[in-house]
């Protein structure tokens, strides 16, 4: 089976986008697959919750600029099957430098393609920022698949038709023709109030079977 790229991505911060990730990526480890989790947050939280620490030069920061490969950064985790690319600080420097290079939306998806990476998981997924700066476009522009989490709250609507936009413009731009919505996650679902099954009520009006049970 090719590894499969899944980017883990909400512009809005506090939805349990990095939260999903680890999840996931500990579940199908235990599952049995062989799983990379690069951590492109600078807020370092999946790679924190993974416990390992923020170190500098460790991130995909210099790969990401062309100095080195991102295979070097790759760190065993707790998790058998389980890897990281943990994230720092300094990739707050990134959404800059990486607008100025050569193939800006192209930098991450290259640093996957070599086949000693890829011959190595089965899944790769990436926790993004919570924006749609470079870094997230980068994740977008080299995953297969989105998931979306989105927290039952009133303006989920709101986020969610933005990273749609940019989903649709990624792929009919000619950005990645290959990515597409695996899911919209609802996330902090309280069956105690009704404000909870409303929300999830209107999420599945509007994007019916891609939000996931």
């Amino acid at each position: 089976m090719p590894t499969k790229i899944i980017s883990v991505a909400n512009q809005k911060g506090g939805v349990g986008k990095t939260t999903t990730t680890i999840n996931l990526s500990a579940c199908l480890a235990a599952a049995g697959r062989r799983v990379l989790l690069v951590d492109l947050d600078p807020q370092a939280n999946a790679t924190s919750g993974l416990g390992l620490e923020k170190t500098e030069g460790a991130s995909a920061y210099r790969p990401l600029l062309g100095q080195g490969a991102l295979e070097e950064k790759i760190k065993p985790t707790a998790f058998d099957r389980l890897s990281i690319v943990p994230s720092e600080v300094d990739l707050c420097g990134a959404e800059i430098e990486i607008a100025r290079a050569e193939n800006h939306l192209q930098r991450l998806s290259l640093l996957l393609q070599p086949p000693s990476l890829l011959d190595r998981f089965d899944f790769i997924l990436l926790d993004c920022p919570p924006s749609l700066g470079i870094l997230t476009l980068n994740a977008f522009a080299a995953s297969d698949h989105l998931i979306i989490p989105l927290q039952c709250e009133y303006y989920a609507l709101e986020g969610i038709s933005t990273s749609h936009r940019v989903l649709s413009q990624v792929r009919d731009g000619g950005i990645n023709p290959r990515l597409n919505l695996l899911g919209i996650l609802m996330t902090m679902f309280d069956s105690r109030t009704r404000l909870s099954a409303q929300i999830v009520g209107e999420v599945r009006d509007h994007f019916g079977s891609t939000v996931f049970d």
